[in-house]
C-alpha cells in the first residue's frame, strides 16, 4: 500500500510559493516555500523539484524535505558551490511569491519500527536527519528505544548543529559530531556491540561514503534488510 501510495504521490505536481532563502553555511542554503494542507510526507522523505520560472536544460531534481511534517512548512537545504549548475543558479534567482513545482514526497527512508537505530549522516547527508529529528522531538514520549546520529564532516562545518544539540536533550536521542573516518568506524563498532541485528541503520550522504559504510556494516554480519541508503548524487 504504501508503494501504491508512493507511485501515486510522484505524478501529482503542486506549486509551491517560495518565502525566503537563507544560509546556513559558507555553501549552504535553505529556501523555504508555503506548505498546503493537502501535502503530506514521512521525515525523512525527498520531493522532486521543478523550476518553472524560467526554461532550463534539466529543471528537476530530487531534494529531501529537511522539515519535519509537524513544521508545516517546505523546507529544502542545498549546497551550492561558486560554479552552480543551471538549476541552482535558477534557485538563488528565486523571489518571495514565486513559484516553484514539486512531486511527491517520495521515498523509504525513514524510521518506521521502535527500536534501536543508528543514524549515519555525511555532509549534506544530515537534511533527512534534521527532518526526522525534529519530528521524533514533537512526538516527544513516544520514543521509546535510542537514536544517535554520527554525523561525520571533515571540514567541521556542521549543518543545523544548535538544533540538533537541543533535540540530543531527550534522553534516548544522542548526537556525535565526526571529522575522520576512522572516528566513525568506531561508533559504528561502539553501537553495533551493544545491538547488533536488533537494531536499524540509516546511512545519507555521498555515494562513495554510503556504499563503503554499508559495505562495512554487512562485512561485520548486519542484514542487509536492517540498512537503509539516501544517496545523494553529485557530492563528493
Amino acid at each position: 500500500m504504501s508503494f501504491l501510495k508512493d507511485t501515486l504521490s510522484i505524478f501529482k505536481k503542486r506549486e509551491l510559493s517560495f518565502i525566503e532563502c537563507h544560509k546556513e553555511s559558507e555553501n549552504v542554503y535553505t529556501f523555504l516555500f508555503e506548505k498546503d494542507s493537502d501535502i503530506t510526507w514521512k521525515a525523512g522523505q525527498h520531493g522532486l523539484f521543478n523550476i518553472i520560472h524560467r526554461k532550463i536544460k534539466n529543471p528537476t531534481r530530487p531534494f529531501t524535505l529537511s522539515a519535519a511534517p509537524s513544521e508545516n512548512i517546505v523546507r529544502i537545504t542545498i549546497k551550492i558551490d561558486e560554479n552552480p549548475s543551471e538549476f541552482k543558479y535558477a534557485m538563488l534567482e528565486l523571489k518571495q511569491g514565486m513559484k516553484i513545482s514539486m512531486s511527491g514526497p517520495v521515498g523509504g527512508f525513514y524510521l518506521k519500527e521502535n527500536i534501536p537505530s543508528l543514524l549515519i549522516a555525511g555532509g549534506i547527508g544530515i537534511t533527512p536527519f534534521r527532518s526526522i529529528l525534529k519530528q521524533l522531538e514533537e512526538e516527544g514520549d513516544s520514543i521509546r528505544k535510542p537514536i544517535h546520529l554520527l554525523y561525520m564532516d571533515s571540514k567541521k562545518s556542521f549543518l543545523f548543529k544548535e538544533e540538533l544539540d537541543a533535540i540530543a536533550n531527550h534522553p534516548s536521542i544522542s548526537v556525535t559530531y565526526l571529522d575522520s573516518r576512522d572516528g566513525l568506524y568506531q561508533e559504528i563498532e561502539k553501537f553495533t556491540s551493544l545491538y547488533n541485528n536488533n537494531s536499524k541503520y540509516f546511512i545519507a550522504g555521498p555515494i562513495s561514503m554510503v556504499n563503503s559504510i554499508a559495505s562495512y556494516l554487512q562485512n561485520n554480519g548486519i542484514p542487509k534488510r536492517n540498512i537503509k541508503k539516501d544517496v545523494f548524487y553529485g557530492y563528493k
